[in-house]
């Protein structure tokens, strides 16, 4: 179950966002008594509530907004118990001075926006020992051994927990928190009004996550990188998994650098089967594999780990990705050797750049890379016995096919391209690799030149298709993957 946090100053706004919420679902919400700026009317709050709600006024230095006394804050707290609220969330501090009446369920508290406690154990023992029906504690991870241990103190402990490692880090522990035993977790009412460091929406946990379908035997899959936010992968995979009807769920990871070790040995304990991996670990977690693929063992890099039993198999479907979505493009077949002896300038000499470098290598193309950093466009050439150029010197090679594996021309800088139209020829074929927005400068004056052109979108959704394949062992559903890439970057631009 999600309880949804509602912190608003009037009565009014908190009464309709309360019954908006259950009209969308939610079944729970907390009544943020500390955001309302006249005194609190809880007759009018709780009459004829659509949901349960939970009481909560919070101090400053627990992360709220309450401005008047402390005992003006406990009289409060008392009058929503005596008047039958559902659920009241009392401090620590102050649980002893606040008596259970009635039906309403004590959440005894605790929140740490410094760190996450060595003491979890001992701190859990003494909130439970405060009369309460449900433990919560709240703590700032600074590393993904943090929310660990906040998501086994929620698995073994005997009275119900609700732990929250706050923070872009410990997001992980909200959209896990089912698996793990918690009776909730929260959202906000809307992803821009979040009420605590790391809070998602609750549409973001219900629609993107599914968050009421997790359950102990849920497969988890996700995203490595650092950062994480702006990655679409969970939405195209959760999307993916929900539409096929199974029991997974795809989670994003932020793992600083110096995390990935611990993080990778760790993953079999969060229930981790599967893993996308990004930048700026895509080569760093390669020592840290049992088996590597030979294709992306050949790249350097891998971009999916896959953990069965003991091992973990590390892949890189980008190469492939880019070869087929070539191939498919020039309307030839994957298999052949249509691009020997072709010319190819491509743009950059990152991850993706190496990945399909190495594919155009092995197909025989005439390889010439330009990167603006040219030691960067050397290093890679020498890599693949292949040309590197000076950036500035790029159109003056006569290229058959152009591919830009740099981010110029992502959102938000659309107006940009990394090459210029005046260059192209109408038989060449164009290749970009950025996918938001999808139809980029380069792929617009692309087509304006007569160009067949490929978009980041192709790639991204066949390379994506290929991670669903070696999660799932199941074809996935690339319409509906691309659906919902093209719905994300729609919002993100809004």
């Amino acid at each position: 179950m999600i309880c949804v946090s509602i912190g608003r100053g009037r009565h009014k706004q908190v009464i309709l966002e309360h019954r908006h919420l259950v009209e969308q679902g939610a079944e729970l919400v907390e009544l943020r008594l500390d955001y309302i700026r006249r005194n609190v009317n809880f007759k009018r709050l709780l009459t004829d509530r659509p949901c349960p709600v939970v009481a909560t006024c919070r101090r400053a230095r627990d992360g709220g907004k309450w401005g008047g006394t402390e005992e003006q804050r406990l009289m409060m707290l008392r009058a929503a118990i005596a008047d039958g609220v559902d659920y009241v969330d009392l401090e620590d501090d102050v649980a002893d001075k606040i008596p259970r009446y009635g039906s309403t369920k004590r959440i005894i508290s605790r929140h740490n926006f410094e760190e996450t406690p060595d003491d979890l154990q001992e701190l859990h023992k003494h909130l439970a020992s405060l009369d309460a029906d449900i433990v919560k504690i709240a703590t700032l991870a600074h590393n993904t051994h943090d929310y660990l241990r906040i998501l086994r103190l929620v698995r073994d402990s005997t009275v119900p927990t609700i732990g929250i490692a706050m923070g872009e880090i410990g997001v992980p522990t909200r959209i896990l928190a089912g698996k793990f035993g918690s009776p909730f977790s929260y959202a906000t009412f809307h992803h821009e009004r979040a009420l605590a460091p790391g809070q998602l929406s609750f549409e973001q946990m219900n629609g993107m996550y599914d968050y009421d379908s997790i359950n102990s035997e849920t497969e988890v899959f996700g995203v490595i990188a650092d950062p994480v936010g702006h990655s679409l992968s969970p939405a195209i995979h959760n999307a993916a998994f929900r539409d096929q009807q199974m029991n997974r769920v795809y989670v994003p990871f932020r793992v600083p650098r110096e995390s990935l070790k611990e993080f990778i040995a760790e993953c079999p304990e969060l229930g981790v089967r599967g893993l996308s991996v990004t930048i700026p670990h895509k080569e760093a977690v390669i020592p840290l594999l049992t088996d590597v693929d030979p294709a992306a063992r050949a790249i350097g890099a891998v971009n999916t780990i896959i953990f069965d039993g003991d091992k973990r198999i590390g892949y890189n479907t980008d190469q492939k990705a880019a070869m087929e979505t070539l191939a498919l493009a020039a309307a030839r077949d994957p298999q052949s050797d249509w691009l020997k002896d072709r010319v190819v300038l491509l743009l950059g000499a990152g991850g993706v750049a190496m990945a399909i470098g190495e594919g155009l290598k092995k197909a025989g193309a005439r390889l010439v890379i330009a990167s603006r950093t040219f030691e960067r466009a050397d290093q890679l050439a020498k890599r693949l016995e292949s040309e590197a150029i000076p950036w500035d010197k790029r159109h003056d090679v006569k290229a058959q096919i152009l591919i830009n594996g740099t981010p110029v021309g992502m959102h938000p800088n659309v107006d940009e391209s990394p090459y210029d139209a005046s260059a192209m020829d109408r038989q060449m074929i164009v290749f970009d690799t950025v996918y938001n927005p999808e139809q980029t400068l380069l792929v617009k004056m692309a087509r304006e030149r007569g160009c067949r052109s490929i978009t980041g979108v192709d790639m991204f959704i066949h390379q994506a298709a290929l991670q669903f394949a070696l999660f799932t062992g199941s074809q996935a559903p690339q319409q509906v993957m691309r659906e919902k890439v093209i719905e994300m970057i729609g919002a993100a631009r809004r």
